[in-house]
């Protein structure tokens, strides 16, 4: 029997990405109920009390506070549990600890949520979406990991400042692991279908910038966020509303969100980020878009490191 879109969606986790995301969805007008489950019950309750407060300026919806047999019957499950990252401390550097939260609430939230999408959040994102597709033994089309949705719109928004031109007429792309070996697609770049090249050499404009400075900024942008306000979580959340939108709305829109591969560019089992028809059942398609060499190899490179890791946490 197909589940049936009710609008309701779980999350999990009432800490700064927790709760924006929550806060996020609940101006968003995409869901009808959010539940939220921490286990510090009195944080999920005090957030809940305050988004409450602001319900008349708002799209109906209910918002409560509860545990994990009340998340039964949602459309996605959004996981943002887990231990933070430290200032200097690297997405890789979580992985064992958060490792060990995930295994104990992903057979939780398959108990009470066995039709619902996993939308994974928690970093290291591609390692934890990968754990939770194995201890959820659920299909690899509902498990899904924010990826690089994040890290592409800061690329976009980086060259859209660059070129001067509006974020949404800059496209491009960011795939590979959600960190530190995360790989930009400068050959499939390009503002309103003319390349960079043909773009910069037209507008006379650009204040210099090197390929490899947008890039550096694009991936140290959370070590930088984190720096300055200790958590990154406002862009991220709209991230996550923004996988909920082409779920609930089955869109069919293409995300760079995180998935099991299973043969492009010769990757197999493992999850990482490449353009991903999303739809209503979750994953829809893997596309595989050409990529010059130097892109497959850093591609397969950043593939690899992920591996390592899973190796080193016996996964």
């Amino acid at each position: 029997m197909l589940h049936k879109i009710t609008g309701k969606v779980a999350v999990i986790g009432a800490g700064f990405v927790g709760s924006t995301t929550a806060y996020t969805l609940m101006l968003s007008g995409l869901v009808s109920e959010i539940v939220i489950v921490d286990i510090n019950k009195d944080k999920a309750e005090g957030d809940v009390m305050d988004m409450s407060h602001g319900m008349s300026f708002v799209r109906p919806v209910q918002i409560t506070a509860g545990d994990y047999k009340d998340c039964h019957g949602s459309d996605i499950v959004i996981i943002t549990a887990g231990a933070n990252q430290r200032p200097g401390e690297t997405r890789m550097d979580l992985v064992k600890k958060n490792t060990d939260i995930f295994k104990s609430i992903i057979p939780q939230i398959a108990k009470y949520c066995e039709d619902a999408i996993l939308l994974v959040v928690t970093n290291p994102v591609d390692i934890l979406t990968y754990v939770t597709l194995k201890v959820s033994g659920f299909s690899p089309k509902k498990v899904i990991g924010s990826g690089t949705v994040l890290d592409t719109a800061r690329f976009k928004f980086l060259l859209s400042q660059h070129v001067g031109v509006d974020t949404r007429n800059t496209h491009a792309y960011i795939l590979g692991e959600h960190g530190d070996s995360e790989v930009p697609i400068w050959s499939l770049t390009n503002i309103a279908g003319m390349t960079m090249e043909e773009y910069c050499n037209t507008c006379g404009k650009c204040a210099g910038h090197s390929k490899q400075e947008i890039y550096e900024n694009v991936k140290n942008s959370a070590y930088h966020i984190i720096e300055k306000k200790g958590a990154t979580y406002y862009a991220v959340a709209l991230a996550v509303r923004r996988i909920v939108e082409c779920i609930l709305r089955d869109e069919r829109s293409i995300l760079t969100v995180s998935g099991l591969v299973s043969g492009q560019y010769g990757i197999h089992d493992i999850c990482i980020s490449l353009p991903t028809i999303v739809n209503e059942k979750g994953i829809d398609r893997i596309l595989e878009v050409q990529l010059n060499h130097e892109e497959t190899e850093l591609l397969e490179k950043s593939a690899y490191l992920l591996k390592e890791t899973l190796k080193e946490i016996g996964m």
